[in-house]
């Protein structure tokens, strides 16, 4: 069973907190991770793309010229792709890039990236996190406090993510804050650092069972 400290929002160590195995001590799963990845960033196209074919492009209502005597090609359209200003074959058209992905193997796959995360020593947890005013200054006070530099993703609970707290993160480099039931696999991934409340560990711990 993984065991951490937890410290408090001035970097002072409480108490340690022990990990569930199932969730925070497994071996990380290579290509489940890769899998879910490569799903959510899918999600995440808007696939808007959209090309004319040759029944959308301007002209072409008659034939250009009789179909023999001429001594050129036949030709029925000056809408056919190999006409300049023409269709386009098999070009892309609006659609959905998402793709499913069962619930056991999204879960594995979170499951993966937070044991990683707590296997490096890259895992840090907090009790709480509060901030009474709007200021970046006391979120980088924070971050200082709990000895966490460069890239880091924040995650917290719902009651936990207020308005001060949002506005006070929102501008510093390289920080994310969000919510515990909306951090994805590849946002972790995208962060070195990952600090955890006590409230969203429990959260994970319920969830992930």
């Amino acid at each position: 069973m993984p065991t951490i400290a937890l410290l408090n929002q001035s970097g002072e160590k409480i108490k340690n907190l022990k990990l569930s195995d199932e969730i925070f001590g497994i071996e990380p799963n290579r290509q489940v991770v890769y899998d879910v990845v490569n799903c959510q960033r899918a999600a995440m196209r808007q696939g808007t793309h959209d090309t004319k074919g040759r029944s959308e492009v301007r002209g072409g209502g008659r034939k250009p010229w009789r179909q023999k005597g001429t001594g050129r090609a036949r030709q029925g359209s000056i809408r056919a792709p190999q006409w300049r200003g023409g269709g386009t074959v098999f070009g892309p058209t609006p659609r959905s890039y998402a793709f499913k992905l069962n619930k056991k193997v999204k879960q594995l796959g979170l499951k993966s990236v937070l044991s990683y995360k707590v296997k490096e020593a890259k895992f840090v947890a907090v009790d709480a996190i509060k901030f009474e005013e709007v200021k970046t200054k006391n979120f980088l006070k924070f971050l200082s406090d709990i000895k966490v530099e460069g890239k880091a993703i924040v995650v917290c609970t719902r009651e936990e993510l207020t308005e001060q707290a949002i506005l006070s993160a929102r501008n510093i480099p390289g920080v994310f804050l969000t919510p515990v039931d909306n951090a994805s696999v590849y946002e972790i991934l995208c962060y070195d650092k990952m600090v955890v409340t006590a409230g969203a560990v429990a959260y994970y711990e319920e969830e992930l069972k």
